[in-house]
């Protein structure tokens, strides 16, 4: 996947990653977009706070860099609250796990990314500290071995995921507090690229920050992204202020189309019109024709493909709608149909 249009952040140097930290918003005042969910969200924090009660098990799911991780902060910073953060990869045994728990404070908030890959044994563990606030550690081995319960302090468990049918039920039912993010429109993630350009000290001009909205996946921290990169060629290519000119310059430079589709994105539609006759047309055979793995069609790229229109599931496989021919500036079986 084109690294500027790569979701994830994975491909971020330190330095970016710092970056990138602070262009996010701290409260839920700065935070654009998610309306209904930061408008439960503050009345669920205000409730929490009169009571002095830790806020009840958080879950945040939907797709990359949209605002999992920061929505995380902000509700700490709104509790008054400390975090800690881990993933759960990282989290191989229930000792991992003790540690943690045993150093949060009253009212804190544990924040687990990637909760979908916590091994079961963990997860497991994880239950009795969710819903008593106790854990139970095993101390010595063999005849002697004895379990010791430790209480721990009421704390608030915020997950997030990419994959929320990958939870198990147990796991799912224990957040009694579950938000989906949507993608954002591009209305929303250009006044998301004008704040970030005021934090970054580079002027911006409204038709550039559109532009650059529209060509962000509907995805704030790809847009947070190419906005670092279009300033580059603005400090290097032209006066240091970003202009429509110099963003569609730098777009292009960056392979980023209008619609922010990158090469495989293309390759897959055009594989589909050229190959296949625009389908419909199984997702193995796909993957084959384009090399590329089966499972990253369907979890990285076909989801945008599908939101805006170009690709849709059928029962028979993957097909291509008139808009992916528009945008390819190829002729439908329609349209021959018609001379």
């Amino acid at each position: 996947m084109n690294e500027f249009l790569d979701p994830s952040g994975d491909q971020l140097s330190s330095e970016e990653k710092d970056i990138d930290r602070a262009l996010r918003p701290e409260s839920f005042d700065d935070f654009a977009g998610q309306e209904s969910i930061l408008e439960n969200l503050k009345i669920f924090v205000a409730a929490a706070n009169q009571r002095g009660e830790a806020l009840d098990h958080t879950l945040f799911h939907g797709p990359p860099g949209l605002g999992k991780t920061t929505l995380a902060y902000i509700l700490a910073g709104e509790l008054s609250a400390g975090i800690k953060m881990t993933s759960g990869p990282v989290l191989d045994k229930p000792g991992d796990l003790a540690g943690l728990l045993t150093n949060l404070q009253p009212r804190d908030i544990l924040f687990i990314d990637e909760i979908h890959r916590l091994s079961p044994i963990v997860e497991e563990y994880l239950y009795s500290a969710m819903e008593d606030f106790k854990i139970d550690i095993m101390i010595e081995t063999g005849p002697n071995a004895r379990t010791v319960q430790i209480n721990l302090n009421p704390f608030t468990l915020v997950g997030a995921t990419t994959r929320s049918g990958l939870l198990t039920a147990p796991m799912r039912a224990r957040f009694g507090i579950t938000n989906r993010l949507e993608y954002y429109n591009t209305e929303l993630l250009s006044t998301i690229v004008e704040r970030s350009a005021s934090i970054l000290n580079v002027k911006i001009k409204a038709n550039a920050a559109i532009e650059i909205a529209g060509r962000s996946r509907g995805t704030p921290r790809i847009a947070n992204g190419l906005l670092r990169r279009v300033r580059d060629f603005a400090q290097i290519k032209g006066d240091g202020k970003i202009d429509l000119d110099i963003t569609k310059y730098s777009l292009k430079s960056l392979n980023v189309d209008a619609h922010g589709l990158d090469e495989m994105d293309n390759k897959i539609l055009t594989t589909l019109i050229d190959k296949f006759k625009g389908g419909p047309v199984g997702i193995t055979t796909l993957a084959t024709a384009v090399a590329e793995n089966g499972e990253t069609i369907e979890e990285v790229y076909e989801p945008f493909l599908i939101q805006e229109g170009f690709l849709v599931r059928t029962p028979r496989g993957r097909e291509v709608t008139e808009l992916a021919y528009k945008h390819l500036g190829k002729i439908s079986r329609n349209q021959k149909g018609l001379f």
